[in-house]
């Protein structure tokens, strides 16, 4: 059946030509990304609420920063192009989990995970999957916590679940993968240059883990002695 909204993928397609293109969906696509807006402000208040929390109960505040993202237009237009859906409001919300994004950098890899366990068990949100890529990292070298959650928003004249990507690293995960993200889109490296800067970028990925592990084990090691990092005597 032939949807009116949709938008053929064209090779070539400039980013303000695709946006032109999605707003030419009228209030439908503006909406739409206000939902995702609202929904990412959710996630992020939730945060800073469980760093609150959190910082009463172990007398420390485990998250360094946390960074929120709304998908750019020619970013979910390559996706849905990708994975061969039309591309339309209602395919958007319906096919993509990561239109907006929530980045949550921790200080200590056990703080992620007992930020995670917090999160997930409020009763108003919805885990719908999680991919550990720190214990199970991705051939480049990758690790990060990633947790697509539903979380609802309340409109005037209704209640509606939107889906927020989570993702939590360390402070060392972070700046691995950001300097990973850029060295990856330089173009023309020869093939032989490139297989040597991914096995050189997976040796920095395994030392930043070595020094994450290390570094929780000395947090560890000065808790037990009895004094409490980041709290002033």
């Amino acid at each position: 059946m032939e949807d009116n909204n949709e938008i053929r993928y064209a090779p070539g397609l400039t980013a303000k030509a695709i946006l032109g293109e999605l707003q030419g969906q009228g209030k439908e696509y503006m909406e739409m990304m206000s939902r995702f807006s609202s929904a990412m402000l959710e996630i992020e208040t939730k945060f800073k609420v469980l760093n609150i929390e959190f910082s009463s109960k172990f007398d420390r505040n485990p998250i360094e920063t946390i960074k929120t993202r709304l998908k750019r237009p020619a970013s979910i237009y390559e996706k849905m192009r990708r994975i061969g859906v039309p591309l339309t409001v209602a395919n958007i919300e319906r096919e993509l989990s990561d239109v907006a994004g929530v980045r949550v950098i921790c200080s200590f890899v056990d703080d992620i995970y007992k930020l995670a366990d917090m999160l997930a068990v409020q009763d108003d949100l919805y885990v719908l999957r999680t991919k550990d890529y720190i214990k199970h990292p991705k051939e480049s070298g990758y690790r990060s916590l990633h947790m697509i959650v539903e979380v609802p928003i309340f409109l005037s004249n209704e209640k509606r679940y939107v889906r927020v990507e989570v993702q939590l690293r360390t402070i060392a995960m972070d700046f691995w993968a950001s300097l990973e993200h850029k060295l990856r889109y330089k173009k023309d490296i020869p093939e032989k240059t490139a297989c040597e800067i991914a096995n050189a970028l997976r040796e920095c990925a395994d030392t930043a883990c070595r020094t994450d592990l290390e570094m929780n084990e000395i947090r560890k090691r000065i808790e037990a002695s009895g004094f409490t990092p980041g709290i002033e005597a």
